[in-house]
């Protein structure tokens, strides 16, 4: 049984949408990751030791599993989890641009998001994610052949990134783009997307 670590108004929305996509059972435990003693739960310590969500922990028949971090969850969940089709096999070539993107978020877009929150100025050249400019010059890049990252086929990229657009727009940093408007319309639209936010909202209240 797969259990998910979460507080309300976190990235752990995305990993409430990607379990909602997969169709696999899961339960969810509250974790107010804002107070001091939330890590007094012994599971959440052990698969969080940041102390941050999402985490999950993965009951199976040859053990637990316990990690946390948005992209290492999803990249396990759905190696894990083949039947939900989330993910190219490893031995398919689409495999290297299916890894580019589910790394983009944490690595890319999150510094990004940061840099603009902040006003920094960073060197494009030598900065891991370059610039927010080019962070989003490369996203819609990414989305011209659409409709998803990996083209015609809906994945757990999508998940990841797709919440990133969410949260941009949400925040009022996202620039005026058609190519990515259009994107998040489209995730915000799966009946999983709208179900997960449903059910983080009803958890949240």
């Amino acid at each position: 049984m797969i259990t998910l670590f979460w507080c309300p108004q976190t990235r752990a929305s995305r990993i409430l949408w990607l379990l909602e996509e997969m169709n696999e059972p899961f339960e969810v435990r509250l974790i107010d990751i804002r107070k001091p003693d939330a890590r007094s739960d012994p599971d959440f310590a052990a698969a969080s030791p940041m102390g941050k969500v999402p985490a999950i922990m993965d009951t199976t028949e040859t053990g637990t599993v316990s990690l946390a971090d948005s992209s290492a969850i999803a990249l396990y969940l759905c190696d894990r989890y083949p039947a939900s089709g989330l993910a190219p096999a490893i031995d398919h070539p689409a495999r290297g641009k299916y890894l580019y993107w589910m790394t983009f978020t944490p690595g890319v877009i999150e510094p990004a998001m940061m840099e603009r929150f902040t006003g920094m100025e960073v060197s494009r050249a030598s900065s891991g994610w370059g610039n927010f400019d080019t962070m989003i010059e490369v996203l819609e890049d990414g989305l011209r052949e659409g409709p998803w990252l990996m083209g015609e086929k809906f994945s757990a990229a999508d998940v990841l990134v797709g919440s990133s657009v969410y949260f941009m727009k949400m925040f009022g940093i996202l620039p005026d783009s058609n190519i990515l408007s259009e994107y998040g319309d489209r995730c915000s639209e799966r009946p999983a997307c709208i179900k997960a936010l449903a059910r983080d909202s009803e958890l949240g209240g």
